[in-house]
């Protein structure tokens, strides 16, 4: 059955799904694969067999595990996805999935970057040939908000640096325009002048940004690019290229920008998705209320020795 595996995966790489997801759900359907071989069940006539009682097992035995919450959930996700795709290709006849219930999982505040952190980051490259790429990397991941998958897919017909646009293709190979400022055009500028010229080996190939050997660059380097240099800066927190979209949509919202707008420009499908961010500009205006009001507690009032009750009052 591995190799129905294999054409799924084919299929979502075809839908523009990152390599980190590709990565996830092959570990997570093979793993799903040994549980039903323990459970005799190794070929393709008893997969219509499955049903959702197994599949609650199979869930069950991850949590007896110690998996989290997050991960259960994810494997889910995973089997959910195939079925829909054996349905599709008529492997199978049925969906034991749609019985079973996804997890709560609690929600988790996106880790940004505030306004110096992230001019401290886009300062750290320097003028060599790979330094320049790399300020465009990052420059335009927080200029634009895009995912790093969609990053390694621009081609330069997708650039229009006159009037500051990006075409981008999305998840389900959806496209959407987004824009990027100055600074992210005036590195782009640079590196096409004078970096890329040096990393291209042969005049075909149209992406946009290349590793040294002059071919495109993969998610995974540009996760290392990223970590490299935030390896060099004093952060507590993990950063990662997501962290650079988390920053992009929060810095709108915290500047005036609509949800709806934010929406289109990540590239979301739903608000509701969106709405996350929402709930990190309340934790920021709550964080700077609380350094900023002097008398945030009723005690401070009180015990402030500059006030005395006179009694004259109206």
């Amino acid at each position: 059955m591995e190799y129905l595996i294999d054409s799924f995966l084919s299929f979502l790489k075809g839908k523009n799904r990152s390599e980190n997801t590709l990565k996830a759900y092959a570990e997570d359907l093979l793993q799903f694969m040994e549980y039903l071989k323990e459970k005799k069940i190794s070929d393709i006539e008893s997969l219509n067999k499955i049903d959702y009682v197994l599949i609650r097992g199979f869930l069950a035995n991850l949590r007896e595990k110690g998996l989290e919450k997050r991960t259960v959930a994810r494997k889910i996700s995973a089997i959910r996805a195939f079925y829909k795709y054996l349905l599709k290709e008529e492997v199978v006849k049925n969906d034991p999935t749609v019985h079973i219930q996804g997890m709560k999982l609690p929600k988790k505040l996106p880790e940004f970057l505030y306004p110096n952190e992230i001019n401290e980051l886009l300062n750290l490259p320097d003028n060599s040939y790979l330094g320049i790429r790399d300020k465009a990397i990052l420059e335009l991941l927080y200029a634009t908000g895009i995912r790093v998958g969609e990053m390694t897919n621009i081609k330069l017909k997708d650039l229009d640096l006159v009037n500051k646009i990006l075409f981008v293709f999305g998840k389900g190979s959806k496209e959407r325009l987004v824009f990027f400022g100055e600074k992210a055009k005036e590195s782009l500028e640079t590196y096409l002048k004078i970096s890329r010229p040096v990393l291209l080996k042969s005049g075909e190939e149209e992406h946009l940004f290349l590793n040294k050997n002059g071919t495109r660059l993969t998610d995974r380097s540009i996760r290392r690019i990223v970590e490299k240099y935030v390896k060099k800066l004093s952060f507590i927190k993990k950063v990662t290229p997501h962290t650079l979209r988390h920053t992009f949509a929060t810095h709108l919202l915290e500047n005036g920008a609509d949800l709806r707008t934010v929406q289109e420009l990540l590239g979301h499908t739903s608000l509701s998705t969106t709405q996350i961010y929402t709930h990190v500009t309340k934790e920021r205006l709550k964080e700077v209320y609380e350094k900023a009001f002097p008398h945030k507690k009723r005690s401070d009032f009180i015990n402030d020795e500059s006030y005395h009750y006179s009694g004259d009052g109206e």
